[in-house]
């Protein structure tokens, strides 16, 4: 299927490897010209030379942080720069803290809390507020924010995870609302189990699988195929929607 995005740019941000590496590479391999953002610099410029080699797409790898609202526009004036402006923005975010895990109200560290806020709902926030009004100015646009399954389902002990994400839906929602009629679409996925280093770090695989009904974890490139689908001229019509990649791990009906 022509995706009808080829030419397009797409900004994609933590991609420097997981998740939003796989959606770089799916896009890339549509056509979509990249803008990359990161804090890892080596990573992020060597990810922009081999997507640029294997898919014959131009790559511009931008350093900087989605907490800075420098950063962000420094990112903005790059793409204005080398392709004119942005068509797409993916908004992939950082992990909250890192364990040990708590039941929310044994949270007590204030640190934890702020960081979690910073690097998940404001840094999405902050990158959605300043390039989502470039996407309606061009008068078509993709907005697409990878969250997590606890925003639908929540589970125990990741209290600073589903509290924050649950917030970017939101977020993407009165987005949606705000610019429907202005040709740009925004929806969110909310992945669960999906293979990458963060997850083999963090879980116990074979006790991870027997939570997942079709019985095997997910791949990095299932969840981007959604979201370049999400980005295509196709999905024109879905806005507002959360879409569950979680291989029917979420017990819920919506």
């Amino acid at each position: 299927m022509d995706l009808g995005i080829a030419g397009k740019l797409a900004i994609v941000t933590a991609s420097s490897g997981g998740l939003g590496d796989a959606v770089a590479r799916a896009l890339a391999a549509e056509g979509v010209h990249l803008a990359l953002f990161a804090r890892s610099e080596e990573r992020l410029r060597a990810n922009a030379v081999e997507i640029e080699r294997r898919y014959n797409v131009r790559v511009a790898p931008v350093v900087g942080d989605m907490r800075s609202r420098e950063d962000i526009e420094n990112l903005v004036s790059v793409v204005k720069r080398e392709f004119g402006g942005p068509d797409i923005l993916v908004l992939n975010t950082g992990r909250p803290p890192s364990p040990p895990r708590d039941e929310v109200l044994d949270e007590t560290d204030d640190d934890r809390w702020e960081e979690a806020y910073r690097t998940q709902l404001w840094a999405a926030i902050l990158a959605a507020r300043i390039v989502t009004p470039l996407l309606v100015q061009r008068g078509w646009g993709r907005v697409i924010a990878i969250t997590s399954a606890s925003v639908k389902q929540p589970m125990p002990r990741h209290g600073l995870s589903t509290i924050f994400r649950a917030g970017v839906t939101g977020l993407m929602k009165h987005i949606a609302n705000e610019v429907a009629s202005k040709g740009v679409t925004v929806n969110t996925v909310c992945p669960a189990s999906i293979v990458t280093d963060s997850l083999k770090r963090t879980y116990d695989l074979s006790e991870r699988i027997k939570r997942v009904p079709v019985g095997r974890l997910g791949r990095p490139e299932e969840l981007a195929a959604i979201i370049a689908f999400l980005a295509s001229e196709h999905a024109a019509f879905i806005t507002g929607a959360t879409i569950q990649v979680d291989g029917g791990m979420i017990a819920s009906l919506y």
